[in-house]
């Protein structure tokens, strides 16, 4: 694995976790296809890894799997879930993988993981606790309102602060969707549903 500069446009690259994703792999696969070079793969100067998008699709190809998500998922509503809470991440990305509805949900466990991955994930929807290490929930929301390329995203916050709480920390962006913890499945049912009848009347009003 070398260290070398990004390259051009985000959509080349991803970060590990997605790309085990995207190959139905564990992380620890992924790292060792890196490591044997079946995966191209390098580290910034901050030392964190991002893994070669074209490598990916030809590891597919050569493996005869399916291709890329763009085509796979076209209609599926495409959920970034970011928590460091490992018994809330595992709760949501259950539900999202168990529900009936085209629900693809991509989970990871910081901020800045998440910006990594922002443009090749290109996600509907964008989960978030606020209380993380590092790049906090409040730091990823403000980024993503200052790129025009997550303008049409739908963001939702879970957090166990109060509205107070919040509002010392500078508030949250004009949008956001706000629940409080403890995360209510019943509640993430009904928003998942609003939300794919939305897009459809969307796609029939084109």
């Amino acid at each position: 694995m070398q260290t070398h500069p990004t390259p051009d446009t985000p959509e080349d690259y991803c970060g590990t976790t997605y790309a085990a994703k995207l190959l139905g792999l564990s992380v620890g696969t992924i790292q060792t296809l890196v490591e044997k070079n079946e995966l191209q793969a390098w580290k910034t100067q901050g030392g964190h890894r991002r893994i070669s998008m074209p490598s990916i699709r030809d590891y597919q190809k050569k493996h005869n799997m399916l291709m890329s998500p763009s085509e796979i998922r076209e209609h599926r509503l495409r959920v970034l879930l970011v928590e460091d809470d490992p018994v809330t991440r595992n709760m949501v990305r259950d539900f999202c993988n168990r529900c009936e509805m085209p629900v693809d949900c991509t989970a990871m466990s910081s901020g800045l993981e998440a910006l990594i991955d922002m443009a090749s994930i290109q996600p509907d929807v964008l989960i978030a606790d606020l209380n993380m290490p590092g790049v906090d929930g409040f730091e990823l929301l403000r980024t993503l309102k200052n790129s025009t390329q997550f303008q049409r995203m739908t963001c939702l916050v879970i957090s166990a602060l109060s509205q107070e709480e919040i509002a010392a920390r500078g508030g949250l962006p004009e949008g956001t969707i706000f629940m409080a913890k403890p995360v209510n499945m019943q509640w993430f049912n009904g928003f998942f549903t609003a939300l794919i009848a939305g897009r459809k009347l969307e796609h029939h009003a084109v």
